[in-house]
């Protein structure tokens, strides 16, 4: 295989690699949403000890969402800066990701109450 060949399919590779993360990105931001609004909508009602309970699951499931959400897009920006290197075309909109990523902590900010994450509890 020639030089050149192997490059096309790393940079293919590559491509294909950011866009499977980035798909798993917007998967995970939509179930993310998803959850926020059952836990929004249960609050009222879903009172006692089982929601208290139920609302400390929510949150930690939540911190590691978070987590998860912010290695992969620190993965992306590596595969993206990996084909910049390579002197490819930009892999994908790192500025879209990042703006999906703090909407994604806005809208838990404003579920929580609270201001910007501090980590995992």
């Amino acid at each position: 295989m020639s030089e050149l060949g192997g490059q096309q399919s790393s940079e293919s590779s590559t491509r294909n690699g950011i866009q499977a993360l980035e798909m798993a990105y917007s998967g995970i931001q939509r179930i993310l949403q998803d959850v926020h609004n059952t836990k929004g909508n249960l609050a009222g009602s879903y009172q006692g000890s089982d929601g208290g309970a139920y609302g400390r699951l929510l949150d930690k499931w939540d911190d590691q969402v978070v987590i998860i959400l912010k290695n992969l897009d620190d993965m992306i920006d590596k595969l993206n800066t990996s084909l910049v290197q390579h002197g490819l075309a930009q892999g994908s909109s790192n500025t879209a990701i990042d703006q999906a990523f703090s909407a994604s902590e806005a809208a838990f900010d404003a579920l929580a109450g609270s201001g910007a994450l501090d980590g995992p509890r």
